[in-house]
């Protein structure tokens, strides 16, 4: 394939356009109802670009479609990226034409339950330039599909083009409403015989471990409810139907406003702290990182200061 000179100008942008949905779809037809344009259409811009490129050429015409030369594929793989990156950037720019940044961010669904979304109002008043478009999910970060500019999951992780960061540390340790410590006091570890303890179904060992952390491994509880997830099993321990397992950061809330309490605050068990992953090639790091430091403002002492 000739190789365009430095100095000449850019191929048929349009040529380039219908090139790559025809390589995409291995089919002339098929682009051409994606573009909303005529079969011959295509096939005019494909001609245009091979002509523009000079030999040889860059698809294999079938009985059943087409498929691309080796100059063809070598082709896509240097403008399918180019494209992206466009695709992006006019994205980026739609985002912001109204003057506000919209922050893509995909977060755990418990994070974002518990603590993101009951504070998205105190961050739009610290940034109001800055508008947050949540969706949750817990995939890793290189597996989620779509373009996210914040990701926030369990860390620290590596993964390839993403930069990481502490957001919020996080502990696990036992938690229940005021009013059941009231009718049941705890002041020893050894009173949770007396109690019902709230499971999570995806870390069933929490409470063996704790226990044996505490040296009463053996002790067995009055009742064990199970449930799918901290939210539930948080709610539950607000509700006053056992003592839950809880994540620190998610119930620094709760613990302030008095609906919990941590009767063992000295004994906890280390856990995966919140961390932000950005994409190196995100357009909107600057908008990331603010948010970043916003959430790194609400670190607070730990619970058994509460």
């Amino acid at each position: 394939m000739t190789a365009p000179s430095k100095d000449r100008p850019l191929p048929p942008l349009n040529a380039v356009r219908a090139f790559e949905v025809a390589a995409r779809r291995s089919s002339f037809k098929d682009a051409a109802a994606e573009l909303g344009v005529t079969h011959g259409a295509v096939s005019r811009q494909i001609r245009l670009l091979e002509e523009w490129l000079g030999p040889p050429a860059l698809f294999r015409r079938l009985s059943h479609g087409v498929a691309l030369t080796a100059e063809g594929r070598a082709l896509l793989a240097e403008i399918q990226p180019a494209l992206e990156r466009i695709a992006r950037a006019g994205a980026v720019h739609g985002r912001e034409a109204s003057g506000t940044v919209v922050l893509k961010v995909n977060a755990l669904a418990t994070f974002s339950l518990r603590w993101l979304v009951p504070k998205l109002g105190r961050l739009r008043e610290a940034h109001p330039d800055i508008a947050i478009e949540l969706t949750t999910g817990s995939e890793p970060v290189d597996g989620l599909a779509g373009d996210y500019d914040l990701i926030i999951r369990g860390g620290p992780d590596a993964f390839h083009g993403f930069e990481a960061r502490l957001l919020l540390p996080e502990r696990r340790l036992p938690a229940c409403s005021p009013d059941l410590l009231r009718r049941q006091p705890l002041g020893e570890v050894g009173d949770l015989a007396q109690h019902t303890l709230l499971h999570v179904a995806s870390m069933p060992r929490l409470w063996r471990d704790w226990l044996a952390k505490a040296g009463h491994g053996a002790l067995e509880p009055a009742a064990a409810l199970m449930l799918d997830h901290f939210y539930l099993s948080i709610q539950a321990a607000v509700d006053g139907l056992g003592v839950a397992m809880a994540p620190s950061t998610l119930i620094e809330d709760d613990l302030r406003t008095g609906r919990l309490m941590v009767p063992f605050p000295h004994i906890s068990l280390p856990s995966r702290s919140y961390f932000a992953y950005t994409p190196l090639d995100s357009p909107l790091r600057a908008a990331s990182d603010r948010v970043c430091t916003w959430i790194e403002g609400f670190r607070r002492a730990d619970p058994e200061d509460h």
